[in-house]
């Protein structure tokens, strides 16, 4: 018989998979301290939580019989994934339950928006009949710009078209033929921000996403647009948009989510008549509580009777011969996967992973699953991506994986060698690690190169022309950014080459673009590993 607790308030009717079971039993304990669930967590198998347990490594060194923590939710920020790890504990979440009632908030928040319903409700019931100030607009034939295609973000499209709306959607991995499939218009940031009367967010946080709409987008967008947010705090740069709302560009906003929650008391959207605001209530639905609860249930189950399961967010157990081979290369093959992310033009729809030497002998899928996490992470965030579900996420979007293995290793002892294939070409990256120096990149498309995968680097395409380096070096220093290493690499004498700087700090733009206009230039990436 498994014994289940369920530490925190979790819907019944969620549970009630768990409770029917002949072989569990379930307690409810709910609002124990850390010290009374050390107390009576070596009886249990399996334990349950929202967000208010801490799950912390003493809690499961007291688990003797642990073998799953489920959360009833997206985030386990209350749950130590390595000391799981470590005690080959599986941790899962329940990454689908919120989806549908995330959508319908943020189509409410649109409507709402449109309509001035919280303006007009508040003036009504203080006894004003006010029916001229509150003039709305329809959402018919209007552009809506997505950004972000994931879960959420398809959901919410797929609605609008009901509402008779245009849709141009954006995400790293939305490819054009799953756009077509869709019904959306494929389309950049610059083409949703330009051409949109609705944007609506529904990216993870990211150093990528990290304001992603600011002053430079509001400076271009269609006059009279509406902007929403029911995604993350700090996607949307709020001061920019507080600005962009008193200047007459955006008409009205509604967010769900703030860069700090709560926000503080002067915050200046919690009394501004065009913005509308919720205290993050995207997954605050019975349906959507019961559908985290259920999905967690069911996996916990198949977990305690070696089922098959999905959505674990901690790393998976691996034979102590095969960890203690593969280990030192988890970092390398993670920076290769982030770099040719960065790297790469448009959609990707292939990761092709080739192993040579002595890694060919090995079950290197560890490796991959952390190479793909690497490529995927850079967009949608470490919060979103691990090495359990990489493979699934990559499947999700249209990423097809491939492993290759050769004992051929170009004179290395091993040597992995990632090509991301797309709509905007193929880019590829080969790594190894060198007795003395580490995780070393030695090879970027097909130009040798030998570099430390860290920092901030610059990656600048040109023609092999005397006089070229000195020119870079020359801007970079004038505007004080200093050069730590700089490696070129090429293939023939006069043809194409690439030239990769090691820099002390990012790059300014307006430097960026003055590099780029440098003759015999072709292309100038910042890289960030």
């Amino acid at each position: 018989m498994y014994k289940v607790l369920v530490s925190d308030p979790i819907s019944d009717f969620g549970l009630q998979q768990l409770t029917d079971a002949n072989d569990v039993t379930v307690d409810k304990k709910t609002g124990l301290t850390e010290d009374e669930l050390v107390a009576v967590i070596g009886e249990y198998d399996a334990l349950l939580v929202r967000s208010q347990t801490k799950v912390t490594a003493r809690v499961m060194e007291a688990g003797k019989k642990l073998k799953v923590v489920g959360r009833a939710g997206v985030g386990v920020d209350n749950i130590e994934l390595e000391a799981a790890t470590q005690r080959g504990i599986i941790v899962i979440n329940a990454p689908d339950g919120n989806t549908i009632t995330t959508c319908e908030h943020t189509f409410a928040m649109m409507m709402a928006l449109a309509r001035h319903i919280p303006q007009a409700y508040r003036k009504t019931v203080e006894g004003v009949w006010d029916r001229k100030s509150f003039l709305g607009v329809e959402l018919r034939n209007k552009v809506l710009g997505v950004l972000g295609m994931g879960r959420i973000g398809s959901e919410v499209a797929k609605r609008a078209k009901a509402f008779g709306m245009e849709i141009i959607g954006y995400d790293p991995f939305l490819t054009e033929d799953r756009a077509e499939k869709m019904g959306v218009k494929l389309g950049s940031v610059e083409d949703i921000v330009r051409n949109a009367d609705f944007i609506t967010v529904h990216t993870p946080l990211t150093n990528e996403t990290r304001h992603m709409i600011s002053r430079p987008q509001f400076e271009i967008m269609k006059r009279g647009m509406r902007i929403v947010n029911c995604a993350r705090g700090g996607i949307i740069d709020e001061m920019a948009l507080y600005e962009a709302i008193e200047e007459g560009i955006v008409a009205g906003a509604a967010f769900d989510v703030f860069e700090e929650e709560p926000p503080s008391a002067d915050h200046p959207f919690l009394n501004h008549p065009k913005i509308i605001v919720t205290p993050h209530l995207g997954a605050s639905t019975v349906e959507a509580q019961e559908n985290v609860a259920i999905d967690v249930s069911e996996q916990v189950l198949n977990i305690l009777r070696n089922h098959p399961f999905k959505n674990a967010v901690n790393m998976p157990p691996i034979p102590d011969a095969v960890l203690s081979k593969l280990q030192p290369y988890f970092g390398l093959g993670i920076k290769l996967g982030s770099l040719l992310a960065q790297l790469a033009e448009g959609p990707v729809n292939e990761i092709r992973v080739s192993y040579s030497g002595e890694l060919s002998d090995v079950d290197t899928m560890p490796l991959t699953r952390h190479i793909v996490m690497g490529v995927l992470a850079r967009h949608l965030g470490h919060e979103q991506v691990n090495v359990v579900n990489s493979f699934h996420l990559a499947k999700t979007r249209g990423i097809e994986v491939i492993m290759q293995k050769s004992t051929a290793a170009k004179g290395f002892t091993n040597l992995i060698t990632v090509t991301l294939k797309g709509s905007g070409g193929e880019r590829s990256a080969a790594g190894t690690l060198l007795n003395g120096y580490g995780p070393r990149i030695v090879q970027i498309d097909p130009y040798p190169v030998d570099i430390a995968p860290e920092g901030n680097l610059l990656l600048i395409s040109h023609t092999d022309k005397p006089g070229i380096i000195g020119r870079v070096g020359t801007l970079l220093g004038t505007n004080e950014v200093n050069i730590a290493t700089m490696q070129v690499g090429r293939k023939v004498v006069g043809g194409s080459a690439i030239m990769v700087l090691t820099v002390d700090k990012p790059v300014p733009k307006r430097v960026l673009e003055e590099i780029a206009k440098l003759s015999d230039l072709t292309n100038v990436k910042e890289i960030t590993l």
